[in-house]
């Protein structure tokens, strides 16, 4: 049964079927992850927490964080022709999440760091020692950016799920729907 197992395993690496969380050998930058946001990330990030599905889901389950969601979002663009079909991209969160849209970049403009600074305020609150978390998926700077960028913004017990939203349903833990956070006037 090993053997099968073995070859199972192979099998689905070379298939694309498995994914690895960390590469083992990436090393965290001094600054924020500027392009390539879909490849393998660090173990580390200096000034958060790194939690495992199972931790996250812990942390989840007793509501001992507030979770963020920072999956780039792609809005449907104003110069489409006439009659052109578009349909938003369905996102699936961990419910109870808060998708904060394009925040994870490495570069972000005042506007995009406002829209992040008012959402992580409007669903964390003003105390910045509250747990927050941030997750996008698997081997996502935008996460691992995100959570950064809180930290320097003085929130001091900043987590990252590497996994995210795809390792959360590999779990088979539940997801919802969600749309983008929109800040209120």
């Amino acid at each position: 049964m090993k053997g099968k197992e073995t070859i199972l395993l192979v099998a689905a690496g070379l298939l694309g079927l498995t994914q690895p969380i960390w590469a083992g050998d990436v090393t965290e930058p001094g600054g924020y992850r500027m392009d390539e946001y879909r490849a393998p990330v660090p173990q580390t990030l200096q000034g958060a927490t790194v939690v495992t599905t199972a931790e996250a889901e812990a942390l989840w389950r007793e509501k001992k964080a507030v979770f963020f969601d920072v999956m780039p979002n792609t809005p449907k663009p104003a110069n489409l022709p006439a009659g052109t079909i578009w349909r938003d991209t369905i996102r699936k969160d961990i419910p109870g999440s808060t998708w904060l849209a394009n925040v994870g970049y490495g570069a972000i403009s005042g506007e995009t760091a406002n829209y992040f600074r008012q959402g992580l305020a409007a669903e964390a609150g003003p105390d910045k020692s509250r747990a927050i978390l941030f997750y996008c998926m698997t081997n996502c700077w935008m996460s691992w950016n995100a959570a950064k960028r809180a930290v320097e913004w003085g929130y001091s017990a900043v987590i990252w799920y590497p996994p995210g939203a795809d390792g959360w349903e590999r779990a088979n833990l539940p997801l919802e729907e969600k749309k983008p956070y929109v800040i209120s006037n």
